[in-house]
């Protein structure tokens, strides 16, 4: 059976029906970026209820499909400029970067490349090396080229080590920077926008495997949460030899986000079977009348 990680997909915004769909195509952990939420918000609170689903429920949830969560920590880059409430979020992230399962600080970087955005960006880069932590950086929708080199440079400013910094949302006029300065780079699978799976291939072929990584960057919004084995049934198709697309879609996100100390393979190869009858804070992911499924040794889910 494959195995996939899918190392950015904002499972908040998914359904339960998703997270079945994703284990049977043979995703077995993902990473959830702190993000915005389609709408600014307004309190410091919304943002301590927000890490804490990443670091609770939504780590239980996926647990309940056979499916590793793990989450970064971070300021995105839109709710920086909102100055006042950017501050009181900074003084909440360090109590949440250290929580089980926080892989990195981010998604954190540029929107619109304001005084503001940039103010927190270094001030999360300076978290992430106290707390000894991999960093997602967001690369900006409008202008991507200059943000991107940007984000590397300031990067670069603040001592970042390259190899411990992935820079996401890639496409065909990024990437050759982003891996010639030696940082990871990423490319999120949206339909009809960023990065289609076909140009996906493309960039494989060109760059090679080294310090590529597919997701899916799933959310709220038009995008497919099965975008990283879609990819890769696709690269098979194309003739991409297969330790291409196990490092793409598995080993390369596993090496980077596996520096935080917090994932590791054996977290899913070893995980305990599914158990449905289990709650988290007298919670479950069932409704009245529904039957839990209780996992055996030879029940796991097949591709």
């Amino acid at each position: 059976m494959e195995m996939y990680i899918d190392p950015h997909i904002h499972l908040v915004s998914r359904t339960t029906d998703d997270y079945e769909a994703m284990r049977k195509a043979g995703i077995v952990a993902t990473i959830e970026p702190a993000f915005w939420l389609g709408q600014p918000r307004t309190e410091v609170g919304s943002f301590k209820d927000y890490f804490s689903t990443l670091v609770g429920w939504e780590r239980f949830r996926a647990s309940q499909f056979g499916i590793v969560h793990y989450c970064t920590m971070g300021l995105n880059s839109k709710e920086a400029n909102n100055v006042p409430l950017a501050e009181q979020v900074m003084e909440l992230l360090p109590l949440y970067a250290g929580k089980e399962g926080v892989v990195a600080i981010g998604e954190i970087g540029y929107d619109d490349q304001t005084e503001a955005e940039d103010r927190f960006y270094r001030l999360q880069l300076e978290l992430a090396k106290e707390v000894d932590l991999p960093v997602l950086i967001h690369t900006p929708h409008r202008d991507k080229k200059k943000g991107t080199t940007r984000s590397m440079d300031v990067a670069d400013e603040h001592g970042m080590d390259p190899g411990w910094v992935v820079v996401d949302h890639n496409n065909e006029e990024t990437v050759e920077e982003v891996l010639d300065r030696g940082y990871w780079a990423a490319f999120t699978i949206y339909p009809h926008t960023k990065m289609g799976s076909e140009r996906m291939v493309e960039i494989v072929k060109q760059y090679g495997p080294e310090r590529i990584i597919v997701n899916s960057a799933a959310d709220w919004g038009i995008s497919d949460p099965l975008a990283v084995p879609k990819t890769a049934n696709l690269m098979r198709k194309l003739g991409i030899p297969e330790e291409d697309i196990r490092m793409t879609t598995y080993q390369n996100a596993l090496t980077v986000f596996g520096l935080s100390g917090q994932m590791d393979e054996s977290d899913w190869l070893n995980a305990a079977p599914i158990d449905q009858t289990k709650k988290l804070g007298g919670n479950s992911v069932l409704r009245g009348g529904q039957v839990p499924r209780v996992e055996g040794p030879a029940d796991r889910v097949e591709n």
